[in-house]
């Protein structure tokens, strides 16, 4: 009997790259040899001085327990101010969401806004776990692939011809856009957003990156509009990947819907993340100062990576993250990665994880960590590549 039970047929997705890459990374380090990690998309700088302060006065309070599905009232009504003073949006908490980091806002708006066999499209390359997570839910995801043409983002003309080939049921846009950094600028966006209203397509708009744009202007979604869904999440700009809380901003009619999908999925995101988040907003000059450090850590590998043979650089609006071609050392991305790992000790994530097409001439180097890290890790591949 038991030779015959086999993991579900929903759990056959292709695995999440860069954190194979962070696995394989830590059994290097616990050899004993060192590694730079420029694979995954987390600040090296820890939680500001505020939130770090509020959860230590949470701790001392001593009860944690579950809240509300959607989140603490506080913390919603704080997201909700920050859209007045960030963006000038008027935003009422009660379409404030709180979720366990982005990604398990993802999972609510796929399963809460979806059906099976749903068509949502994406740019290629796009995020992996997107993808990962439509398959997982039954659903499809559409990539459409970007390039030197649109500076590698989803135009409203793409959606279009997508919609018009087969009807999409979504369009998923993230600006500033991972891996590539890149920004799909206000017009661009509000082009996007009236189409797919005009078309009855979901438009959702990934906003996890707002904050970390070194060239333009990050728009939010609703300046379009009350229809769209926004993710944004604690984790990047402010330093907050391992508390695991973020938020949506729903349209009205899909509120009370996504809180009964997260009453049973999720109960509840940590008591303590939620209390400690309300803090952030107010740790903007500690995190203006994290944002000058990868601002400096950007412009050291967009002047050393070139001159490595790293040739061809897609536009780093944004994010912390470079996209760069390895075609001039390598028609395999994969291999090249693990070789800059074993024997560079330098960890950065292969194409293929982003873009399953033509991501083999690609690497996604992150810039989140310190400076000096950075610094160490150009200077690795500098002496492995001469």
């Amino acid at each position: 009997m038991s030779g015959r039970l086999a993991a579900s047929r929903r759990s056959r997705i292709e695995p999440f790259l860069a954190m194979d890459v962070l696995s394989a990374a830590a059994e290097i380090e616990a050899a004993g040899r060192s590694v730079v990690h420029m694979e995954v998309g987390q600040p090296g700088a820890p939680a500001p001085g505020a939130v770090l302060e509020a959860a230590r006065r949470t701790l001392e309070d001593g009860r944690l327990g579950y809240t509300e599905a959607l989140g603490i009232r506080p913390l919603r009504e704080r997201i909700a101010r920050h859209y007045r003073d960030e963006y000038g949006r008027d935003v009422p908490a009660s379409r404030v969401m709180v979720t366990t980091g982005s990604s398990g806002g993802f999972t609510l708006i796929f399963l809460g806004a979806f059906d099976p066999g749903a068509r949502i499209a994406m740019a290629a390359p796009g995020y992996p776990a997107y993808r990962n997570i439509l398959i997982a839910l039954g659903l499809v995801p559409v990539e459409i692939p970007v390039g030197p043409r649109t500076r590698w983002v989803l135009t409203a003309e793409d959606v279009e011809r997508a919609h018009a080939e087969a009807p999409l049921d979504g369009v998923l846009v993230a600006s500033p856009a991972n891996p590539t950094g890149t920004l799909t600028l206000p017009e661009a966006l509000g082009e996007l957003v009236s189409t797919c209203a005009r078309l009855g397509i979901r438009f959702i708009s990934d906003e996890i990156y707002h904050g970390l744009v070194y060239e333009g202007r990050a728009e939010t979604a609703l300046a379009f509009g009350d229809e769209p869904i926004v993710v944004n999440s604690f984790s990047k700009y402010y330093c907050m990947t391992g508390w695991r809380v973020g938020w949506l901003v729903l349209p009205e009619d899909l509120v009370r819907p996504f809180e009964r999908l997260a009453q049973s999925f999720f109960i509840s995101v940590p008591e303590l993340s939620q209390r400690a988040a309300i803090a952030a907003f107010d740790a903007r000059t500690e995190l203006e100062a994290v944002k000058a450090g990868y601002a400096r850590n950007r412009a050291h590998l967009l002047e050393r990576l070139p001159a490595l043979g790293f040739d061809e650089i897609v536009p780093v609006d944004g994010a912390f993250y470079v996209y760069a071609s390895v075609a001039r050392f390598t028609n395999d991305a994969l291999d090249f990665s693990r070789r800059m790992l074993n024997e560079a000790g330098v960890a950065a994530t292969p194409g293929p994880d982003f873009d399953r097409e033509r991501g083999h001439r690609y690497v996604r180097f992150s810039f989140a960590g310190t400076e000096e890290a950075i610094r160490e890790g150009v200077d690795r591949l500098a002496g492995w590549l001469r």
